[in-house]
């Protein structure tokens, strides 16, 4: 269509030559905005973060990097800018206000409708996930699949819903969710591969799961039931991790002291036992002198325990009343006086 139109407009031009004088000066000028025109739809810019796609009468021709290129001016060549070096992402249950990329969020009646699903125990939940990606493969991107991103957003929230319907509310809300992230990640770029969508698939990221709004109340009591029974749990088995060693100890350190004590006691009596015998038997060799010996120890025992002592004649009748012998010793008589 393009050529049709030039070679039109040249034909009209020879005539308009052949009737104006100076006709030379008009096909000049002509020339001058055919040149001009053909480099304004020649010259084009790819950017720093994109790579261009050249298009030959709607056929791909071969693809440029960034910088200032040139292509075929007049219609013949057309190029698609594909920003190949920009991460995407689409968001699932949830919008982000202000989003660049128009397929990023959906509705507000797609956004309910995606994130309610069933887990594998029966129970609802509201799901809320992001797919971070970029484009691997422009001319897969461009040709291979009409709407490449609405394929995307529709595959992972099939793998989405499989994976949250083969576990428990439990999992999908705590334990399972790295794993379920690492799963919809690899099941979602081999079904990219398998339609030819030309993404990458970055990363897969679980947002917030929560349950219906109409049970959120009773659901946020049966967690909370649930955490004070793992709290009463854990204060159970650390009381018991603290008491039962300090128990054994204690009972390891009292049969430790009672093996001793025996073991004392016993040595004890053997060395009395040896003791006795060997008096015995110096006093089967000298009873008096020995019985003698007997006395005069235990007496220096005992004497040496009382605080004051009298020693007296056994014919004496008391202590002499001017004599001091300490606290213990009796005090003089007092005479009578007259009231």
């Amino acid at each position: 269509m393009a050529n049709q139109d030039l070679s039109a407009f040249l034909v009209k031009l020879h005539r308009w030559r052949r009737r104006l004088p100076g006709g030379t000066v008009v096909i000049g000028l002509a020339a001058m905005v055919v040149i001009l025109w053909a480099l304004k739809s020649g010259i084009y810019t790819v950017p720093p973060e994109a790579e261009g796609i050249v298009l030959r009468f709607g056929k791909y021709s071969h693809s440029t990097k960034p910088g200032l290129q040139f292509k075929i001016p007049f219609g013949v060549d057309h190029v698609e800018i594909v920003k190949v070096r920009r991460q995407y992402k689409l968001e699932f249950g949830f919008a982000t206000q202000g989003a660049s990329n128009p397929k990023q969020t959906v509705g507000y009646e797609e956004q309910e409708r995606s994130k309610s699903m069933i887990t594998g125990d029966k129970n609802a939940a509201m799901v809320e996930w992001v797919v971070h990606y970029r484009i691997d493969t422009p001319t897969d991107y461009l040709f291979q699949v009409r709407n490449p991103e609405d394929t995307l957003r529709d595959s992972s929230e099939s793998i989405m819903r499989e994976l949250v319907g083969d576990r428990t509310v439990d999992e999908v809300i705590t334990i399972g969710r790295a794993e379920i992230e690492n799963q919809c990640h690899l099941k979602l770029q081999k079904l990219v591969n398998l339609y030819g969508l030309g993404f990458k698939i970055v990363e897969v990221q679980l947002k917030n799961v929560n349950p219906p709004r109409a049970v959120a109340a009773s659901f946020n009591e049966v967690n909370e039931a649930q955490q004070e029974r793992e709290k009463s749990i854990n204060i159970a088995r650390g009381e018991y991790n603290r008491e039962v060693p300090r128990a054994r100890g204690e009972a390891d350190r009292k049969i430790a002291e009672a093996e001793g004590n025996a073991l004392k006691r016993v040595n004890e009596a053997k060395g009395d036992a040896n003791r006795f015998l060997a008096l015995f038997a110096e006093y089967e060799k000298a009873p008096e002198v020995t019985r003698q010996r007997l006395y005069l120890e235990r007496m220096q025992k005992v004497l040496a325990s009382l605080e004051g002592k009298v020693v007296i004649d056994e014919d004496a009748s008391g202590v002499l009343p001017l004599l001091h012998l300490g606290e213990g010793a009796a005090r003089p008589l007092q005479p009578n006086r007259p009231k």
